[in-house]
């Protein structure tokens, strides 16, 4: 009997709890789902590590840890998306304008079942240029638990390349003339890009002071019209061996690849080039990295024909993929082609002023 009793109460107090559950008001279920609300936004610009930077402090309701997800977007858009999980947005506003040398804007936008996605416009690559920490709440400031993002000032770098003043530097834009090179999904060509590139950084050294010899300055064979591949190379070649004082040769292609999902910048050197076609290699990948934020594929050895029998130290860079979409629209715009030549400038700089 009394076991029976015993059951029917804890069956009776299990139907109110359930009864008690279901008479919430919706949006206070909603909010015990969500754990988090929004009601707290703050900017400031502090120094984090010696280094200037835009704090932007999201607060909310709720002490427990947030659930959220970082995803960069490099390239033309330049953005930082940060998505959270069981938040609501409450009431502040969607769209936020920000100082703009830091980000141009931060909007605010729900993804549905209580995910936000925190998404800011950068005015510079984003990788690197940020860092993201949450703070417990604090009684003494008033300052609920927060999402604390902080975007650092982009370094300014000379866009010239003053380090290469008074030195002699071959230019070798692939392809040309009767090769098209590679060839992209809309029809922009290897060959065609490489020339803009190459003239782009051709006028910001003699802007430097320093001495450029093209190989090719139109589109042309250097050897001339149905030479073999081997000839039209070694033409290549000769033309920086007959330059006087020519110090470095680098050649400039766009990469290519049947999938049409491969994507990013790499740079090669000759295998036995020695330290410094190793070093011109290294440089030239770390500043188009550093300026265009695409991926990094990194720096290679390879047995590619101006490479091997240039009679200095030689490097090959791949800028990008022609045949990948965003990488085409990317290769064909000026805006960006004056990116990658102010890189490829920087990279000459310091190859001449750090030395091997």
């Amino acid at each position: 009997m009394l076991l029976q009793e015993a059951l029917f109460r804890w069956g009776r107090a299990a139907v109110l709890l359930v009864l008690a559950v279901c008479l919430l008001p919706f949006g206070t279920r909603a909010e015990a789902a969500a754990r988090h609300t929004l009601n707290y936004f703050q900017t400031a610009e502090v120094t984090v590590n010696g280094r200037n930077a835009l704090r932007i402090e999201i607060g909310m309701t709720g002490s427990s840890d947030l659930d959220y997800a970082v995803t960069e977007y490099e390239g033309v858009r330049r953005q930082l998306a940060i998505t959270v999980q069981k938040t609501q947005i409450g009431e502040i506003e969607p769209d936020i304008p920000l100082p703009e040398k830091y980000a141009s804007r931060m909007r605010i936008k729900d993804r549905g079942s209580d995910t936000l996605q925190f998404v800011m416009d950068l005015s510079q690559p984003v990788s690197g240029s940020y860092a993201i920490h949450e703070e417990k709440a604090e009684r003494r400031s008033h300052k609920p638990h927060r999402l604390v993002i902080d975007i650092f000032e982009p370094v300014v770098r000379a866009p010239q390349a003053e380090g290469a003043k008074g030195h002699t530097i071959v230019l070798d834009p692939g392809h040309g003339g009767s090769d098209s090179g590679a060839v992209g999904p809309s029809g922009v060509t290897e060959a065609s890009v490489t020339l803009a590139v190459s003239e782009k950084v051709k006028n910001l050294l003699e802007a430097s002071g320093a001495n450029v010899i093209m190989t090719r300055d139109a589109d042309v064979d250097v050897c001339g019209p149905n030479a073999s591949a081997d000839a039209e190379l070694q033409a290549r070649v000769n033309v920086g061996a007959a330059a006087p004082g020519a110090e470095i040769f680098i050649s400039i292609h766009c990469n290519a690849f049947s999938s049409s999902s491969a994507h990013g910048t790499e740079a090669y050197y000759y295998t036995y080039g020695g330290t410094a076609a190793e070093h011109l290699a290294t440089v030239l990948n770390e500043e188009i990295v550093a300026a265009t934020g695409l991926s990094n594929r990194g720096v290679k050895t390879a047995n590619f024909y101006v490479m091997k029998h240039a009679p200095m130290p030689a490097s090959l860079v791949e800028l990008a993929f022609v045949t990948n979409d965003r990488e085409e629209s990317l290769l064909a715009d000026d805006t960006f082609q004056e990116t990658l030549a102010k890189a490829i400038a920087r990279a000459i700089g310091r190859y001449f002023t750090e030395g091997e």
